[in-house]
């Protein structure tokens, strides 16, 4: 089997046909090419576009909750807390109370 060479341009189309019908699959059998060949040149250009773009884009941003917010969450989350304490202990005693009641069940339960 020969190999192909295909054009830059060529890969440019595909890649851009691809991503607008969505289905990369369709498009490769559509010009005879490998689909596995149109998805790696897919992964390429996506990798490359991310190395090439300014750092200052890809800097991610911080959000700082306001003083008034942030003490709403943190009472939200002091809630959340209990609310999962009173859980838990819930969970120990009923596992004490099957213990207690049925013996055979000390093993299986941990």
């Amino acid at each position: 089997m020969q190999r192909r060479r295909f054009t830059i341009e060529f890969k440019q189309q595909l890649i851009q046909e691809a991503s607008e019908i969505g289905n990369a699959s369709q498009v490769a059998r559509r010009h005879g090419v490998d689909p596995k060949m149109l998805y790696r040149w897919i992964k390429q250009t996506e990798h490359a576009d991310w190395k090439n773009t300014d750092p200052a884009l890809k800097a991610v941003k911080v959000y700082t909750p306001s003083p008034h917010e942030f003490r709403s969450l943190e009472g939200e989350n002091k809630q959340l807390k209990e609310l999962l304490g009173e859980k838990d202990l819930e969970i120990a005693i009923l596992r004490d109370l099957i213990k207690k009641q049925n013996p055979a069940y000390r093993t299986k339960l941990k």
